[in-house]
């Protein structure tokens, strides 16, 4: 469907407004000046009038027709029609300005001044009143503005016009120009280019729309580019163990690896196909986050079973590394949860902990009671993470991408799937410094999740 452009809507709607304000203006412009004209003839032929009946009472009655008949003419040539007005109201001069007089209701001599109407034409009356008699003046007055007065109220009206027509399109280009420039880009960044950045001008509106646009430019390259580390970082992950499990099978397979190096061989591959396993599974529970059926068994938890049954598993996990695991919980804590995904949080947690500390230093899972609900700690005394690396450790990846070389063997999703997680379940998550040197993720576990957390469950 065609639609007009910004450009052309302001600058017609500035030309409709010029229009009707200057239509206004000249007519406006027009009665008035029309009223101060009538006004004008209006006094200047009461002056006449005045001085008529001034030079009348100077003369006889008797002489008072040759009088007006001398000044009929030199009258008539200037528009002006007289009418003599008798002592008993007796009327004489031409029909036209006798029936004008009558019309103004001056039916005997005295002073009046009227306006009348005439055949759909108006005319001026001025009647005195002169010794016995009287004489009465009428002119046809045009109520309109005309002659050069009218053409230069209408000659102005239109420079109006026209230099609004040129304003409205100069505005239209100010306003349009730079939504033209954003458009533009919007459309590049949907064809993929993200490199693009909008001149940040015009109107403030129109300039906090370029600003969005660059942010969000901004943002969709961030974001690509952690999808792409991503992607790149799990290709890795899971070409390493895929690479261990078909040489060790190849060799099996030719007959090359047998007996007791057979067995080890199987060992292995089983060992890898479980890494394997853990990591398709996190990257499907990661997926299933965002959607709507996530599914959560939520129920009344002891969470310090939980958390001991958890410790119990990692102590021996720890003991094979050769680092010591405490376990701290309280007695008994419930609170309304998913068990089997508070133990994928501690799982994730513990092992991204013992994958770090060296052999011979702890690592401590402590739950306590809190305000809320239920606190509980991972801590380790690893390298720990830089200041500026505990406020991003939950996004997808970044810890992954900074620490690769450092410290190996992370598929780089396992601290975004246990924030992923701590949120579902209606809590907190985060992380800091730790007392024993290393890094402490804290998880903090409400005793009934909010109606947004059990949507899901």
């Amino acid at each position: 469907m065609s639609r007009t452009s910004l450009a052309t809507r302001v600058a017609v709607a500035s030309l409709l407004v010029a229009l009707v304000a200057s239509v206004v203006a000249a007519l406006s412009a027009t009665r008035v000046l029309g009223q101060q004209n009538r006004e004008a003839a209006r006094a200047a032929l009461a002056t006449e009038a005045d001085a008529l009946a001034l030079a009348l009472a100077d003369h006889p009655a008797a002489r008072w027709a040759s009088v007006v008949d001398g000044l009929r003419a030199p009258l008539a040539e200037q528009g002006v029609d007289v009418v003599a007005i008798g002592p008993r109201g007796a009327l004489t001069g031409p029909d036209a300005a006798v029936e004008a007089v009558r019309l103004a209701g001056v039916g005997s001599p005295a002073d009046a001044s009227r306006v009348v109407v005439v055949g759909r034409t108006a005319r001026l009356v001025e009647a005195r009143a002169a010794g016995a008699g009287g004489v009465a003046l009428v002119q046809t007055y045009s109520p309109g503005l005309r002659g050069p007065a009218a053409r230069a109220i209408w000659v102005g009206a239109l420079i109006g016009l026209a230099g609004a027509a040129v304003a409205g399109a100069a505005l239209s280009g100010v306003v349009s120009r730079p939504l033209r420039r954003v458009a533009a880009a919007a459309h590049r960044l949907r064809e993929g280019r993200r490199d693009l950045r909008v001149p940040v001008e015009g109107p403030r509106e129109v300039a906090d729309v370029a600003v969005s646009v660059n942010e969000l430019a901004a943002s969709l390259e961030r974001s690509e580019g952690r999808e792409r580390a991503f992607l790149h970082s799990v290709s890795h992950e899971l070409r390493t163990p895929l690479t261990a499990v078909r040489g060790y099978a190849e060799s099996i397979a030719d007959g090359v690896t047998t007996g007791e190096e057979a067995r080890r061989a199987g060992a292995t591959i089983l060992a890898e196909a479980g890494r394997l396993d853990r990591l398709v599974g996190d990257l499907l529970d990661l997926a299933r986050l965002g959607a709507d059926d996530f599914h959560l068994d939520l129920a009344d938890v002891d969470l310090a079973a939980v958390v001991d049954a958890a410790g119990q598993v990692w102590q021996g996990h720890g003991e094979r590394s050769g680092v010591p695991v405490t376990v701290r919980s309280p007695e008994r804590l419930v609170v309304r949860t998913d068990p089997g995904r508070v133990r994928q949080v501690i799982d994730v947690l513990a092992d991204n902990a013992l994958r770090v500390t060296p052999p011979g230093r702890p690592v401590v899972l402590e739950l306590s009671t809190s305000a809320d609900g239920a606190t509980l700690e991972v801590r380790d005394a690893g390298p720990g993470l830089a200041p500026e690396d505990y406020p991003v450790a939950f996004e997808r990846g970044v810890l992954h991408e900074r620490y690769r070389a450092q410290r190996a063997g992370s598929s780089g999703i396992g601290l975004n799937l246990a924030a992923g997680l701590v949120t579902r379940l209606g809590g907190r998550i985060s992380a800091h410094p730790a007392p024993e040197g290393g890094a402490a993720f804290r998880v903090d576990l409400p005793r009934t999740p909010a109606a947004g957390a059990q949507l899901s469950g």
